[in-house]
This record gives C-alpha cells, sequence and structure tokens, in this order.
C-alpha cells in the first residue's frame, strides 16, 4: 500500500441561518476540513470570488493548515452563499445561482498530484464548466477511486447527469430520499441496495437514515448496519452527512473493517450534530476521536491498492 493524497472537488460557501449567524459550509469544504483535522493529506479543489467572503475562507483555511492552492479566484462571480432556514433542527435551504465555484477551470488542474481517492457531491457539477473541470480531473486520475456523495438540492439536478456521475464513482453515499430516486423499484431495503450497487458497478453504497442511523453494502461483505449509540441534544443537523463520509473516507484509506468504519463514521455525526453549523474550529474535539480510534494526528492517507 502506499502513501497518496485525497482530492476534495467542489462548493466551499457561507451557510447563512436566518436568524443570525453566517458559517463556513459547502459539503465538500466540510469534508475537506475534517479531513484535514484528522491528519489526512487533502487537496481541496474549489473556486471563490474577490471579495470579503473569500478572504475570510482563505484565512480559516491556512489558520487550520488546509491547502489552498487549488482554491482558485474569480474575478466576475461571488463567493457562494447559501440560506439556511432550520424547522425543529431540520434544515431547507435556499441555494444561489452563478457562484464562484460553478466556474472551477480545468486549465487550473492540469498539474496535480496523483490521488487515491477523489471525493465530489452534485451541486458543483451542475454548471458545465465545473463538470468539464472535474471530467478533466478525472482523465488524469486514472487509478484514484471516486467517492461520490449525493446532495440533490432542487432544482440544481437532473437525471441524465446524475446518472452520468453515478456510472463514474467507485463508493455512493446518498440519504434515504436520494436513494429511493435511484432504486429501480420499491423491495426490500437490502434487495434494492443491492440493484443499485451491480447497476453502478459500485464497491460499495452507503445510505444515511438520519436519527434512524446508516447501512452499508459493499461487494466484499453484506448488509452493515448502525444506529446512534445514545440520545444526544440535536442542535442542528447541517453538515451530519458531510461529517459521516469524511469519517467513511479516513476509514477506507486506514483499512477499518466495514463494520469499524460505519460506527466510528456515526459517532462522529452524532457528536457533529451538537454542534451549530457543519465544522468545528477546536481541534481537541477531534483529537478526542484520534485518541479513541487509535490514531495519531498526523495520520496519512493511504490508498487502496488497485
Amino acid at each position: 500500500m502506499t502513501t497518496q493524497a485525497t482530492a476534495v472537488f467542489g462548493e466551499v460557501l457561507f451557510d447563512c441561518f436566518v436568524d443570525g449567524p453566517q458559517v463556513l459550509g459547502g459539503a465538500p469544504f466540510n469534508v475537506a476540513w475534517h479531513l484535514q483535522a484528522f491528519g489526512v493529506q487533502t487537496d481541496f479543489i474549489s473556486r471563490l470570488g474577490n471579495d470579503t467572503l473569500s478572504e475570510h475562507i482563505l484565512a480559516s483555511m491556512t489558520a487550520w493548515g488546509m491547502n489552498t492552492a487549488l482554491v482558485q479566484r474569480d474575478a466576475q462571480y461571488p463567493t457562494g452563499k447559501v440560506t439556511i432556514n432550520l424547522q425543529q433542527g431540520e434544515p431547507s435551504y435556499a441555494i444561489l445561482d452563478q457562484q464562484a465555484y460553478d466556474f472551477i477551470d480545468e486549465e487550473c488542474l492540469k498539474h496535480t498530484r496523483q490521488y487515491g481517492f477523489i471525493y465530489h457531491g452534485s451541486l458543483a457539477l451542475r454548471h458545465q464548466c465545473a463538470d468539464q473541470a472535474f471530467t478533466a480531473l478525472l482523465h488524469q486520475q486514472q487509478h484514484a477511486k471516486v467517492f461520490f456523495d449525493v446532495n440533490l438540492r432542487s432544482p440544481w439536478w437532473q437525471k441524465q447527469q446524475l446518472h452520468t456521475w453515478l456510472k463514474r464513482a467507485d463508493w455512493l453515499k446518498v440519504n434515504k430520499d436520494e436513494f429511493y430516486l435511484l432504486a429501480p423499484e420499491r423491495t426490500n431495503f437490502a434487495v434494492m441496495m443491492k440493484r443499485v450497487m451491480e447497476y453502478y458497478q459500485l464497491e460499495g453504497l452507503l445510505v444515511t437514515l438520519g436519527e434512524h442511523g446508516a447501512v452499508a453494502l459493499t461487494q466484499a461483505t453484506d448488509l452493515v448496519e448502525v444506529t446512534p449509540a445514545r440520545v444526544c441534544q440535536i442542535v442542528d443537523t447541517v453538515g451530519a452527512g458531510d461529517a459521516f463520509a469524511a469519517v467513511v473516507l479516513l476509514g477506507l484509506q486506514q483499512g477499518w473493517s466495514v463494520n469499524v468504519l460505519m460506527t466510528r463514521a456515526q459517532d462522529f455525526a452524532q457528536a457533529i450534530v451538537q454542534q451549530r453549523g457543519a465544522i468545528v474550529h477546536d481541534r481537541q474535539f477531534y483529537q478526542v476521536f484520534l485518541k479513541d480510534w487509535g490514531l495519531s494526528s498526523s495520520v496519512s492517507s493511504i490508498s487502496i491498492a488497485n
């Protein structure tokens, strides 16, 4: 097994809560933030406007130790924003069009290093420019595993596009509602998962079930189910799925069994929903998990052998 970095492609933006606070967000950024805290070598690929918000993002990334070399700047389009309204802890999103992350430029990605994993969502591929950049990146990375974290936000996705992205994925993470959009027919849940796995030729399929936990199916294992270990006080659920995805990626790179990585991903996601927003700025928050998992903060990313 060889040490390789992870690429995270997609949006970084500000989650603007209707009750006042603005916090850093965007599913790919959240995943990259967590991976950095866990010591994984991570290249975050995105695009920002030339504005005050972009300076705040770059300063936060630098302070956190994240690589900013592949974060592009745009003179025309603004740094992304999303308005979030919480009702009983559940978020609804108002996502603006024509944001800087829609225009990630493939010309700036011609000399990236080789990656073990490439993570992406669906929102940042809604426009042709960023989609072309991502496709060009994949052509350069013939041996990287693609981890697709579906984040369907109406009206910013189309069925045919989604099908194309799924065909390029090795690992797929969806929530329950998204899964039912992919399943060919309603039947036993495990059978449905197996059919989706086979149709898209996936190595692994993860379905998050909110307060009921998550399930996973891989080519090498039967169905694995996890549920929250305890009842907790939920502040908001923004970023819970991103937290889950980050630990799954970490676990895949570290060679954890599916049972172990699912349990640890569920535990971390449960801790995140007790925080406001999707990321945590306190390094000690992450150190607790690293210690429990028997990892040091300097753990490096390891690719799965092809």
